[in-house]
């Protein structure tokens, strides 16, 4: 069975992609390793959001 997933990502947020990642990261362990259905929606949507993401600035790094 396919899930479709949204394309829209919420422009209202302006994290960086560390930020997001680390969302991600922590959803990961949360979960043990096994994704609820609500769950996998929460990373498609934390997914899209890190691929437009604010990109950390240079003098950042």
């Amino acid at each position: 069975m396919l899930h479709s997933m949204s394309t829209t990502v919420e422009s209202s947020s302006q994290r960086t992609a560390d930020e997001v990642n680390e969302e991600i990261r922590a959803l990961w362990r949360r979960s043990g390793g096994t994704l609820s259905v609500e769950q996998r929606e929460e990373y498609q949507r934390l997914v899209l959001e890190w691929a437009a993401a604010v990109p950390r600035s240079a003098s950042a790094a």
